[in-house]
């Protein structure tokens, strides 16, 4: 078996967190699945405190929160002492994604439906998902997932041609993100808790003079300032904490294709936070997307 479909050696860091027994002991799918919830949770309130820090703010404010509630658990310094160059090249590359990823998925949250920017975020990852494709059933579960995705955005696409570039960027670094994250995840570099808080410092780094005048007035606000914070807690450290449990022990197809459950969380989150209402298509697209997942077999 190649690396393509090997899942990752389990990660040597998270047995030193607190949760470190749980976070063996739990299936990888589990941690997909509060991962899955909490990756268009937080863009959901993201999207509605773009009028008052700005887009960019609110991605400053994001990374910036991840970053800071990193450091002390993962003590970035030591990491990057301990990184050799290929190792060094792999973080500054995973933290320079993060960085232009986060901006580019709010740019699009600014123009476009979070669930259009959801099922082109999926787009690319299907791709992930055929590489380590053997067997026929996957090809099924395949076509399954992506049959429901295609229902769920009903194949209308926006007519905002700026929103689309940067729906299609935030999708292709989603691909870089799966494939860098996975080689993080079995990464020597200190493991890949211990490396996400690393590429994390890094990417705040690449945002401070970027997003940091638009954030500044959560300064002012505390109400303001404990939302932005909330949403960095439930944007980029609950998931991408669950995404390396996930990774480190998922072959990257398969964690590629459960990832088709994305227009599903992000339809229904739309329903609870922003009051989008699925139509009959939708409901449909959605249990396709769920039965092709169910169906989908991990390699082994």
């Amino acid at each position: 078996m190649d690396d393509q479909t090997q899942a990752p050696a389990a990660d040597p860091a998270v047995a030193g967190l607190p949760f470190g027994r749980l976070a063996t002991t739990l299936p990888p799918h589990v941690w997909f699945g509060v991962s899955a919830v909490f990756h268009y949770l937080g863009p959901a309130f993201a999207v509605l405190l773009f009028p008052h820090v700005g887009v960019l703010g609110m991605a400053w404010l994001r990374i910036a929160t991840a970053a800071l509630i990193f450091a002390p658990l993962t003590r970035p310094w030591r990491t990057f002492a301990r990184a050799d160059r290929s190792s060094g090249l792999l973080l500054l590359a995973f933290g320079a994604c993060l960085a232009v990823m986060n901006c580019s998925f709010y740019l699009a949250l600014d123009r476009l439906p979070i669930s259009l920017v959801a099922a082109i975020e999926f787009v690319g990852t299907i791709g992930v998902a055929v590489i380590g494709l053997r067997t026929p059933r996957n090809l099924a579960a395949l076509v399954i997932a992506v049959t429901g995705t295609l229902l769920l955005i009903d194949v209308k696409w926006s007519s905002d041609p700026l929103g689309l570039f940067w729906a299609f960027l935030n999708g292709t670094l989603f691909v870089v993100y799966i494939v860098l994250g996975h080689r993080i995840a079995a990464s020597g570099a200190g493991g890949g808790i211990a490396s996400l808080g690393a590429a994390m410092a890094i990417a705040f780094i690449i945002v401070l003079p970027i997003g940091f005048r638009d954030a500044l007035p959560a300064f002012f606000s505390r109400p303001l300032l404990l939302a932005a914070i909330g949403v960095g807690i439930c944007s980029s450290v609950i998931p991408y904490i669950c995404d390396q449990l996930a990774m480190s022990r998922l072959p990257r197809a398969s964690f590629a294709l459960m990832l088709s459950l994305l227009p599903v969380t992000a339809t229904l989150i739309g329903v609870i936070v922003l009051r989008q209402i699925p139509s009959l298509t939708d409901c449909l697209g959605i249990a396709l997307v769920v039965a092709g997942v169910a169906f989908h077999k991990p390699a082994r």
